[in-house]
């Protein structure tokens, strides 16, 4: 029976689901693995399950010719946190699990939309701070949502899930900045350039994949075109967003506010950015539904059940 490490714990169907096909350990830390358990996992297991920050890297992957861990099954779609090249170089496959998240993480996209337009963390705080002396026709005046200019950056399986909740939902005309021209559901106009898109949209939204290329791909070019009232929500992946950019666009007011789900050196927030009444900040709740997790779950045990079956693996990137 293949040896498989869970590189967290894991909700119960998961645990149980690869118990059934495999002899299964689970590391107990929620933090992520370390290059000594990396190392250790490549070497001593035949599979494993990692997830976001799980660092498996050229250097470390140098120290083996083939490792004794054939695939990482990783639990999540984005993958930026493996150098899946690496991989491919000493013979081991890397997963993912698509699908499984994009309503979830759509979902998250509008909650951050909803509460940076209509100021809802701030106004929160202020009921709870026992401040608020009641209603009144100026009282935190925020961006109406509906009828808006949503602004895609990357149209794939999540950018689109956005776009469909925001024009069926809030009436919006949407646009999108992508690699390549895209079929959608909804009316959408694709624009030649990002700084362009952001001086059209009221409310920008990153849903791109991670990649070396999209590293900083809003930076203070993109964020300065954007207009005055503008929104920016990141739901991808941290680095996507030059965050020092991002502090200094908000410093000069000249964006309106930020939601974000994701950071660049998360879990780490610079305190410069939570002393901005006008960003949301969420702990990366993108995926945070038990049922959604499950689903993530079966795929990445669904992966390695095809992989050491000899099988094409669903979901494989590599």
């Amino acid at each position: 029976m293949k040896r498989i490490l869970l590189s967290r714990p894991m909700p119960p169907a998961t645990i149980e689901a690869a118990s059934q096909l495999f002899e299964v350990e689970i590391r107990d830390s929620t933090r992520p693995m370390s290059p000594a358990e990396i190392r250790s996992g490549l070497a001593v297991y035949d599979g494993m399950m990692v997830t976001l920050g799980d660092q498996v890297s050229a250097e470390i992957l140098q120290d083996f010719g083939r490792p004794r861990c054939k695939i990482l099954a990783n639990f999540g779609v984005g993958y930026n946190h493996i150098d899946t090249q690496a991989c491919r170089n000493h013979g081991v496959t890397v997963t993912n699990t698509p699908g499984a998240v994009t309503d979830a993480t759509a979902d998250v996209a509008m909650t951050l939309i909803l509460m940076a337009c209509r100021r809802a963390g701030e106004a929160e705080r202020l009921v709870r701070s026992g401040q608020w002396e009641g209603w009144h026709p100026t009282q935190m005046l925020g961006l109406h949502v509906t009828g808006r200019k949503l602004g895609v950056i990357g149209m794939g399986r999540i950018g689109q899930a956005v776009a469909r909740r925001c024009h069926f939902g809030f009436g919006m005309e949407v646009g999108y900045f992508n690699r390549s021209e895209k079929e959608t559901e909804v009316p959408a106009t694709r624009h030649e350039t990002l700084e362009g898109l952001a001086a059209w949209a009221d409310i920008l939204v990153v849903a791109t994949p991670a990649s070396p290329e999209t590293h900083h791909l809003v930076g203070a070019s993109v964020l300065g075109a954007m207009q005055p009232h503008g929104v920016l929500v990141n739901i991808a992946r941290g680095d996507i967003v030059d965050e020092a950019a991002l502090i200094a666009a908000l410093e000069a007011r000249s964006i309106g506010a930020v939601g974000l789900d994701v950071y660049e050196h998360e879990p780490l927030v610079p305190e410069a950015l939570m002393a901005f009444d006008n960003a949301v900040l969420l702990p990366h709740l993108g995926t945070s539904c038990l049922d959604v997790r499950e689903d993530m779950g079966a795929m990445a045990v669904e992966n390695l059940r095809a992989f050491f079956a000899g099988e094409d693996c669903p979901n494989k990137v590599n």
